[in-house]
């Protein structure tokens, strides 16, 4: 196992093991990663925190907190939103947090190459995908939750969706390597694409929230011209010089995970030095243990909330990999890239073309 991942300056190998120890500090018996001490676990954080344990050579922590998705995954592929310490909260599903253990299995195992791993978790992120999938659109776009009475909330979101790409890329990139072939996902993915880069109106109009400025060339469907002219047109709205991103443009409060979120954005096109930058502004949110509050409300001087959450660290932890190339896993987010195939079917009423990978 190579070392932790560093970035020269702004993060060393050190930095990061301890941010993954102050992860694994949080983690419950059964496996499962909350927020903080105390707080509630989502299927998505929890996976983004498995995820930077293994990047930090953490794996058996990490395999605990896969093996707990495993044992808690409902019978149609499903987990609750919210679970605190063994207990649902809310037993609604939201189809992105549902199909983000796709990506954190595929990357384990390019860290490991573990078979056996992979061969028990196939089985949960084939059922998970199909949950999800069951809840797409004839133009592409995928509801973003069905409630705890089981219907669809009927609201599609940009972020969300996007997401869902990257999750759906690295689900195909699991079947491929275990020979089962799923043209369903396949034409899902195309639809998805497609609906992310031609049709905004499709989604929920949250654009003063930083995640919808940059995900879809986080999750894949724009890294061409068309991402890079999304970044620049928005960067003074979101971007606060010397302490990151902020979650929305209309409130002075920046957060360290979108912060990161925007750090793999920039490295997947092509703008490194802009990345190690913003990953160095975020850096004020570090405390001694290794740990990183959530956010900082600049107009005030005050960090808040009052937490450090564990998906926040894991963020830092994932970004850097991405930076440095530290392990197999550091190039997770370039299997987001669209590929052309399938075509689209009449669904959408349009006739734009599906995006062609890079």
């Amino acid at each position: 196992m190579s070392e932790p991942p560093a970035v020269d300056g702004v993060l060393s190998a050190a930095d990061a093991l301890a941010t993954a120890r102050s992860i694994a500090a949080v983690q419950e018996r059964s496996g499962a990663v909350p927020w903080f001490h105390g707080g509630h676990v989502d299927p998505w954080d929890h996976v983004e925190s498995a995820m930077a344990l293994s990047a930090a050579g953490l794996l058996s922590e990490a395999e605990r907190a896969y093996d707990w998705l495993r044992r808690t995954q409902r019978r149609d592929g499903s987990w609750p939103l919210r679970v605190r310490a063994g207990v649902v909260e809310d037993a609604a599903a939201d189809t992105n947090f549902c199909a983000y253990p796709a990506v954190g299995v595929w990357h384990h195992f390019r860290i490991t190459r573990d078979e056996r791993f992979a061969e028990r978790m196939w089985p949960v992120v084939r059922r998970a995908i199909d949950f999800v999938l069951g809840l797409q659109r004839d133009r592409g776009e995928i509801d973003w939750a069905r409630g705890a009475g089981g219907s669809a909330i009927g609201e599609a979101l940009l972020a969300g969706s996007s997401s869902i790409h990257h999750s759906l890329v690295c689900a195909l990139e699991l079947a491929v390597h275990f020979g089962c072939a799923q043209p369903d996902w396949e034409v899902a993915l195309d639809r998805l694409a497609h609906a992310l880069r031609h049709h905004p109106e499709a989604f929920a109009e949250k654009d003063r929230y930083a995640m919808d400025w940059y995900y879809p060339v986080l999750a894949g469907p724009l890294r061409d011209d068309a991402g890079r002219d999304r970044i620049v047109r928005r960067w003074p709205d979101f971007v606060v010089d010397g302490l990151g991103v902020l979650c929305v443009d209309d409130h002075p409060w920046v957060t360290g995970a979108e912060t990161c979120e925007l750090v793999l954005s920039l490295d997947l096109l092509g703008w490194r030095e802009h990345a190690v930058e913003v990953l160095a502004s975020m850096q004020h949110l570090r405390e001694q243990d290794g740990s990183y509050w959530t956010g900082y409300v600049h107009a005030d001087g005050k960090r808040w909330p009052d937490e450090r959450t564990t998906w926040t660290g894991a963020a830092v932890i994932l970004a850097a990999d991405a930076l440095s190339g530290a392990t197999p896993g550091g190039d997770i987010f370039r299997t987001g890239v669209p590929r052309a195939g399938l075509p689209v079917d009449d669904g959408c009423g349009c006739s734009a073309p599906v995006p062609v990978g890079e």
